[in-house]
């Protein structure tokens, strides 16, 4: 198992972002040592920011039934009482042009249903995740996107959006994958209009980390080399 209290600190000495990365991990039954989480919450994604701030815990899938799009996502049925909330919540969408229909069967979904999701900070995990979730601003997102091109671990897949929880599910399977977030995210998280999302995989993260060291000290070297000619030839 990696130590992922020295990837944390290693991530953030060179990130500097002010949210603490947070691990996922997609697990078939409820795991020893990791509490279950205790409330209620309106979205899957409402549970990134409660990691981020410090908390280990896992869910299981009623904890999730709130969010209807992240329930599809994560592969997770609703109960029979509440099955057309999603159908609910699409057509909502549909009618205010947010999403079209067609493009509701190309959204990335988890393969099976998980019996319990675990989350917390990457430092204090107790599990080897399934995906790591970044969030910062473009800079910061900038040295983590060459990083993970350098490991060799990018999907080849544009900038995503809507929903943001697709991420997940597509980062397990295709690799690393950046994403704008939407605004229910924006909503239930906090996330910044400056900052972006960036899901690793797992099982890439260590290598992921190492290269971002050779691409922050590359960063620097290239600031200086920039500065310096944006002087020399600039004539205005």
């Amino acid at each position: 198992m990696n130590n992922y209290r020295n990837l944390e600190k290693l991530f953030a000495d060179h990130l500097r972002t002010e949210r603490r990365p947070i691990a996922i991990s997609f697990r078939d039954a409820p795991p020893d040592g990791v509490p279950r989480f205790q409330g209620s919450v309106p979205s899957g994604c409402s549970f990134w920011r409660i990691a981020a701030e410090g908390r280990s815990f896992h869910t299981v899938p009623s904890d999730h039934y709130n969010c209807p799009i992240g329930s599809y996502t994560h592969n997770i049925p609703l109960p029979a009482e509440r099955a057309q909330e999603l159908d609910q919540t699409l057509g909502l969408m549909v009618q205010i042009g947010y999403v079209r229909m067609e493009e509701v069967p190309g959204i990335p979904r988890l393969p099976k249903t998980p019996g319990a999701v675990v989350y917390s900070p990457l430092g204090e995990t107790l599990l080897d995740p399934d995906v790591v979730l970044f969030a910062g601003r473009p800079g910061a997102v900038m040295l983590l996107q060459e990083a993970v091109q350098r490991a060799g671990v990018a999907a080849q897949w544009p900038l995503f959006g809507r929903p943001t929880c697709m991420a997940l599910p597509f980062a397990v399977t295709n690799g690393a994958v950046a994403t704008t977030g939407c605004i229910g995210n924006r909503i239930y998280t906090g996330l910044d209009e400056g900052e972006l999302y960036l899901a690793v995989p797992g099982k890439d993260i260590a290598r992921v980390a190492e290269e971002l060291k050779t691409i922050s000290s590359a960063n620097a070297q290239l600031h200086a080399y920039h500065v310096e000619r944006k002087q020399k030839l600039t004539a205005v």
